[in-house]
């Protein structure tokens, strides 16, 4: 149970830093004074203690919105995979709770920019959703066909049946699965191309335009809840696609699995410096092909086999 609590404490803690790292290794790749990684651990103790303001036309749902945002994400975190093999794990978590939880925190984060009252937030919301619709059912589908590969529903201990015998004969779907999942969590965390969450044009907006008018701890809160969801979609894409280290000792897999989670922050910034932003109605395309991939995935698995 110990190894449990690490991990889940590890996860709350890592996430504003990778935030933090991939600022900072974009501003030093675009010849800019990079900021420190642990920037937005300043920002959040910063907005603790600014004043809280609300439209006059706002309602109570502004109010309680920073709290029922992050809450879903916060029990994800508890029921992700485990990083070691001997560690404590939920069993029951699948495809569609995962989806489901990450997609009532999304919900909650688009009724606080409607609930504001002003024209960003309604514009932010709408695009929120046009881009979430495309990305659940590619997740669904996309986790399945890994779980069914993994012959187990549950992440957990697909997850771990991943690490202990990885199934070469299904290597295609793997890939593409993988493939799938990455575009996924570039898109979710609105990250360039899908978004770029640095921007504060009317154009290219989409999380920066729900949050205008937000302000002080309930900023921090959205802020916190944006990193926590990144560090979810991280851990389930080295848990599931780059699964080794959990039959290590735990010291050694706490430190593997933290290396993968660098790595993969290292690749997100260099994407996004060498990738220009979408048009809007350009997104659906990139989501399709993840929709795509997840599906040639399922498929591939049942042409290898995977019945049998």
């Amino acid at each position: 149970m110990i190894y449990y609590i690490i991990q889940i404490l590890s996860i709350f803690l890592i996430a504003p830093f990778l935030v933090g790292i991939i600022k900072s290794i974009k501003m030093f790749m675009l010849y800019k004074r990079p900021i420190s990684p642990l920037q937005p651990y300043f920002d959040f103790y910063k907005l603790l203690y600014k004043e809280v303001i609300y439209s006059k036309e706002s309602s109570a749902v502004s109010k309680i919105a920073p709290i029922l945002i992050i809450s879903p994400l916060i029990l994800v975190v508890f029921l992700l995979p485990p990083i070691f093999s001997g560690s404590f794990y939920v069993s029951f978590m699948d495809a569609f709770t995962i989806t489901g939880l990450i997609s009532l925190s999304t919900f909650f984060l688009m009724l606080l920019g409607l609930d504001s009252a002003s024209a960003f937030g309604g514009l932010g919301s709408s695009r929120e959703a046009f881009i979430s619709a495309l990305v659940e059912p590619a997740m669904i589908l996309t986790i399945f066909s890994v779980s069914l590969m993994a012959n187990s529903i549950g992440i957990s201990k697909a997850a771990l049946n991943l690490a202990s015998s990885f199934p070469a004969t299904h290597a295609a779907s793997f890939v593409l699965a993988a493939i799938s999942f990455f575009i996924l969590l570039v898109a979710e965390n609105g990250r360039i191309p899908v978004d770029n969450p640095e921007t504060h044009l009317e154009l290219t907006m989409v999380h920066e335009a729900m949050i205008l008018d937000v302000s002080g701890a309930d900023l921090a809160l959205v802020e916190l809840a944006s990193g926590i969801k990144y560090a979810i979609f991280a851990t389930l894409f080295v848990t599931l696609f780059i699964p080794f280290g959990t039959d290590l000792p735990f010291a050694l897999a706490f430190l593997v699995f933290i290396a993968k989670l660098l790595i993969v922050s290292v690749v997100i910034a260099l994407l996004e410096v060498n990738t220009a932003k979408l048009r809007l109605f350009k997104v659906p395309n990139l989501l399709g092909i993840s929709i795509i991939f997840g599906f040639l995935s399922l498929i591939t698995f049942y042409i290898l086999g995977g019945v049998a």
